[in-house]
This record gives C-alpha cells, structure tokens and sequence, in this order.
C-alpha cells in the first residue's frame, strides 16, 4: 500500500511554508512543492531538526502545463499519495487591467486556477481512499470585484465557488473540503503583486502563521468557508447589504491608495 502525504504546493514561503510546519507538527508526511529548490530544503531541514518525518520535496513551476504531470511522478517515484491536498500555491498582480502584461496575467490563471482544479481531480480518488481532505488557498478578494487586480480577484473569487461545490459533492465520500480566505496577510506576496500596503491592510492584516492554524483547523472540523480573524467575518455578510455598484466603487478607490 502506498504510503500517505499532505501535499502542499506554495510551500518555500508565507502560508504555505507556515501549514507545512503545522501539518509536519501534527504528525503527517508532507509533500512540499514550490519553485525556489533551496527554500524547499531549508524548510524541509526545519522539520526533521524539529523530529518530523523528512518530507518529499518536489521543485515545480506551477505556471507549467505539465506540473500535474511532474507532481504525479513524484509521488509514484516515492510510493506515496495524497491524504490531504494543500492548494496554497498563488499569486497576483497589481496594476490597471490594460496595462499588465497579458502573459503574467494568464499565468496567474495558470497557477490561481487551473493547477489548483488538475491537482484536485487528479488526487481526489485517492483523498476519497483516506477519507482526507482539500484546502484551498482563496481570500477574502475572492467576495469582491477588484478593480487594478482584477484577475487575481475573479481567480479568488473560483477557488470560492469551486471549493463550496466540492464541499457538497465530496462530502458522501468523506472528503473534508474547505475554502481558508484570508485577508492582508504580510508575506511576499505584496511585493510580487507590487502593493504598497496602506492603512485598511494594517487593521485587517493578521499573521501568516495564524491564517495556516485557522485553516489547518478549519479543514480538520470540515468547515466549508474559513474566515481568519474577528473583522474578516463580517466582511462577507455586510456585502449582502450593500449595492454592488458601490462596492466596486468602493474597492477602486481602496486600491488606488496603493499604488507606487
């Protein structure tokens, strides 16, 4: 019998190298993917210096069109399979929609979304064989239009929706899926994306360490939707209120105070 993993893709950095850390704690082999060789080693030396298992690690473009195919020969090199699927890889842009690049924007539909749906299907038999589970990785962008990020918040805005729809239909054969959507959270994701954070970051930010217990938690209660922090929870609720006209107003003159 092959042997079982928590595979988590984004794992060198931010959220994602905070949930290897809490799953590696909690007693589970992980499988860590992520571009940045080094990072990957550095973490994976932490863990077992700490009395993990070693985990496996899987250097991967996500961008790429056959990283499914990459991560698959891995696990079937190691005699193992995913328990747990961590969708954790992600990233945005900040920027007027015209003006960004339409390759970097389609990259990160690549990596927000299509990796994030192959990896699902591809592992969901054997998530259904351990009775484990799925975390995705979305946010609190995904309840809003987002004018000057307005893929990366449509991308956010699918993890949402697609995560709920598996909720309901992996439930019958004991999959846990949950949606873990924080909002600012100071990783390196800002400085990617190009942010300069501005005041509403700082009231609603909360660590990265703290959003990967929430949803590690989240996901083993199997929670549907996990909302880190008391403010974040009233976010989406409020939105039910509000014309959506405004909102979207509202969203693009939040996000023009960041700009450089």
């Amino acid at each position: 019998m092959a042997g079982r993993v928590a595979l988590i893709t984004g794992a060198s950095a931010g959220i994602g190298c905070e949930l290897a850390r809490i799953f590696a704690r909690n007693g589970h082999h992980v499988a860590l993917v992520a571009r940045r060789l080094d990072r990957l080693k550095a973490l994976s030396d932490e863990i077992v210096a700490a009395g993990g298992q070693e985990p496996l690690i899987i250097c991967c473009d996500l961008q790429r069109p056959d990283a499914g195919d990459v991560i698959s020969a891995a696990l079937a090199s190691a005699a193992v399979e995913p328990e747990y699927l961590v969708n954790n890889a992600g990233f945005g842009l900040f920027g007027e929609w015209l003006q960004l690049g339409r390759t970097e924007q389609l990259a990160m539909v690549d990596v927000n979304v299509r990796a994030l749906t192959d990896l699902s299907l591809r592992f969901a038999d054997c998530l259904a064989r351990h009775r484990g589970g799925i975390l995705n990785v979305a946010s609190l962008a995904g309840f809003l239009p987002g004018p000057r990020m307005a893929v990366y918040y449509a991308t956010k805005a699918y993890v949402i929706s697609y995560s709920e729809a598996l909720f309901c239909e992996l439930a019958p054969r004991g999959v846990r899926v949950t949606a873990l959507c924080p909002g600012a959270v100071p990783t390196e994701f800002q400085a990617r994306a190009g942010i300069v954070p501005g005041f509403d970051s700082k009231v609603l930010s909360i660590s990265a360490a703290d959003v990967a217990m929430a949803g590690y938690r989240g996901l083993m209660a199997g929670k549907r939707l996990v909302l880190p922090g008391v403010g974040m929870k009233m976010i989406p609720f409020m939105l039910r209120f509000v014309p959506r006209a405004w909102v979207v107003s509202l969203v693009g003159r939040v996000q023009g105070r960041h700009s450089v």
